[in-house]
Order: structure tokens, then C-alpha cells, then sequence
């Protein structure tokens, strides 16, 4: 059912197609391999993945689905919720509550290493939340059904101001951002989306229960790693790599603060689009 030949590939991966996110490959390597090699885990796979734009978070989603199983996110056994497109009108929330219980619990019944992405957290109605919330603990069966194989990964940009600010502070302070670890951000991630009464997550009980096993903070990018994602961009492209486009390429995105222009406001995102511009 789910396919993966060994955790080198996906750590081969992530070194070389995830750009500047050094802590990224370190907490899902870890999260997966303890995952994967535990026969019988004590409860799912919780991971929650919080940056800004265009920072790789739906780009290590996809390559972390692709290795787990064979078809991707095309697998029958993989299940992705965007709250616009699946939970769009607040006043249908009863009914969504009822058909997200429904189709967790029929597809965890069905195979229980199924996998559950939900994008944009942020904007996810704190009582559908909710319902997630017994899929993830430790408790042995829910509704009848041994779910504990199973992995969730949450979305969101929530906490990416806040990560964005820490990384700017402490490379004022002469600390690059390869140095910064999980401690340097868990701090101010936690007060902006677990303690922050606008948050969905905040009104829920994950994080009172301990739910999340892995906070993975996706760091802004600098110049260098957008010139990267652009090489990148035109290699998958099949268009030559000229170091006057890449140059340009990377020059036409914003950066962040107004005067050092550090961090790229946008990350990748916008890359492949502007890309077009030139061929």
C-alpha cells in the first residue's frame, strides 16, 4: 500500500531540492524515521509546518506524501483539506463537522497508514478542529477503529511574521540563519499560533493535550537561496541556466526590511511566473 524504499531518498531529497531549510529536513527526517520504524506507535504522526510564502511548506508536504506512498497525492490513501475549497460556508459547520468525522474514521477503517493534509490551518473553523482531535491522541481506538498508523500534517503561514522577525533579530545580531535551532523560534511560534486567541489552534485542544509531535518553522529565504530556486525552475523547465537571468529573476522579487532588503517577501513562490518573462 504505501511505498518507500528507505529514508535515504527522502533525506537525498530534501538535501538537494529543498532550499535553505536546514531545520525543515532535520524535523520531518526525524519525525518519519521514528515514525516508519516503530511497529506499533503509541499515537499518529503529528506534524505541523509554519513559515511564510513560498517557503517550501506544501513543497516538503507533497515530496514527504510522494515517499510515503506510491501514487502521491494522487494515492487513495492520501487526503488533503483546504478550508476554502472543502468548509467554505460557516453556517454548513455542523454538517462539515459530521462528513470530516465520516471520512477520517471510513478511511483510517479502510487502511491505517492513511495520510491527512490540511492547508491553511489558519483559516480552519476551531470546531472542525475539534473533530480531528481524537484521530491524534494516544488513546488505543477511536469509534472502533486502531488509527495510530496514522500521519496528519497541518499547514499553515500562521507564526511566519513571527519566524520572519526572529531570523531578521538574530541576524542582527550576528547570528546566521543556518545557525538558528528549534529554541531560537519555539517561543515566538507558540505565542502566535497556540497562544493566540484568533488562532484555530489556540481554541482547540491540540496543543493542551500535546497533540503535535513536530512544530517545523520553514525560515524566510535569502537572495542567494531565491538564485537556487530559479536554477532549479529552469532545469525543470529544460531552459538554459544563464546567470544574467538568474540574476535578474532573483532582483525582481521584494525583500524585506525596506532597507537591507535581507529576506525575500515572497519566497519561491513567484519564480516560476516570472520566469516566463524571459523565454
Amino acid at each position: 500500500r504505501a511505498g518507500h524504499a528507505g529514508s535515504c531518498s527522502l533525506e537525498f531529497e530534501l538535501a538537494t531540492s529543498l532550499v535553505g531549510q536546514p531545520l525543515v529536513r532535520q524535523q520531518v527526517m526525524k519525525g518519519v524515521r521514528e515514525f516508519l520504524q516503530n511497529p506499533n506507535p503509541v499515537k499518529p504522526l503529528v506534524m505541523s509546518f509554519h513559515g511564510s510564502t513560498g517557503t517550501g511548506k506544501t513543497y516538503v508536504s507533497s515530496m514527504l506524501i510522494r515517499y510515503l506512498f506510491q501514487r502521491g497525492l494522487q494515492s487513495p490513501y492520501v487526503h488533503h483539506f483546504s478550508p476554502i475549497v472543502h468548509f467554505p460556508h460557516a453556517e454548513q459547520l455542523e454538517q462539515y463537522k459530521e462528513s470530516l468525522k465520516r471520512w477520517i474514521q471510513g478511511n483510517l477503517t479502510n487502511c491505517g497508514r492513511s495520510a491527512f493534509l490540511f492547508d491553511e490551518m489558519d483559516k480552519m473553523h476551531p470546531g472542525l478542529i475539534d473533530v480531528i482531535i481524537p484521530f491524534l491522541g494516544p488513546s488505543w481506538v477511536v469509534y472502533g477503529t486502531n488509527y495510530r498508523k496514522a500521519i496528519f500534517i497541518f499547514i499553515s503561514n500562521a507564526g511566519g511574521e513571527q519566524i520572519n522577525n526572529v531570523t531578521l533579530a538574530l541576524w542582527r545580531a550576528r547570528k546566521d540563519r543556518e545557525e538558528i535551532s528549534l529554541q531560537d523560534l519555539e517561543p515566538a511560534i507558540s505565542k502566535a499560533v497556540f497562544e493566540n486567541p484568533q488562532s484555530g489552534f489556540w481554541k482547540s485542544g491540540i496543543i493542551n493535550e500535546h497533540l503535535i509531535d513536530f512544530v517545523v518553522p520553514f525560515l524566510p529565504l535569502k537572495h542567494h537561496h531565491v538564485k537556487q530556486c530559479v536554477v532549479s525552475e529552469l532545469v525543470q523547465q529544460g531552459l538554459e541556466v544563464r546567470p544574467g537571468v538568474v540574476q535578474e529573476v532573483a532582483d525582481s522579487i521584494p525583500y524585506f526590511p525596506e532597507e537591507e532588503k535581507l529576506f525575500s517577501s515572497t519566497g519561491c513562490k513567484t519564480v516560476a511566473s516570472r520566469i516566463s518573462f524571459y523565454f
